[in-house]
C-alpha cells in the first residue's frame, strides 16, 4: 500500500449538518467542498465549512476511522468535533483568505 499523508475530515453547515469525509488532499478537498464542483449531499445543503480533521500516513486506517465515524450517533460526532474546536470554527478559513487577498491586489 502507498504510504502517504491521509485525512479524515469533518465538514459542517451552517446550520452544522454534518458530513464525513476522507482524503489525501484537505486542502484540495475542501476547496472542492467550497467550490461545490461535484453534485451531491455537501452541495445540496451547503456543507462546506471543517470543523474537524485528523492525520494518518496509513490509508486503510484513514479509510477505517471515516467509517468509524460515520458509523456513530451525532452526540458522538458533535463531541469529537468540540473536543478539540467549541466554537465550530471553519479550520479552513484562513487558507482562502490569503488567496483572496492576492487577487484583488
Amino acid at each position: 500500500m502507498p504510504r502517504g499523508r491521509y485525512f479524515v475530515y469533518i465538514l459542517a453547515s451552517k446550520s452544522r449538518k454534518l458530513y464525513v469525509g476522507v482524503t489525501n488532499d484537505l486542502e484540495r478537498r475542501v476547496f472542492e467542498h467550497k467550490q461545490k464542483v461535484a453534485d451531491g449531499f455537501t452541495k445540496q445543503y451547503r456543507i462546506d465549512r471543517l470543523v474537524h480533521y485528523g492525520e494518518t500516513p496509513d490509508v486503510l486506517a484513514a479509510i477505517e476511522r471515516e467509517k468509524q465515524i460515520k458509523g456513530w450517533l451525532r452526540k458522538k460526532k458533535i463531541a469529537l468535533i468540540e473536543s478539540g474546536n467549541p466554537a465550530w470554527e471553519d479550520l479552513s478559513e484562513a487558507w482562502y483568505k490569503a488567496d483572496s487577498s492576492l487577487r484583488s491586489e
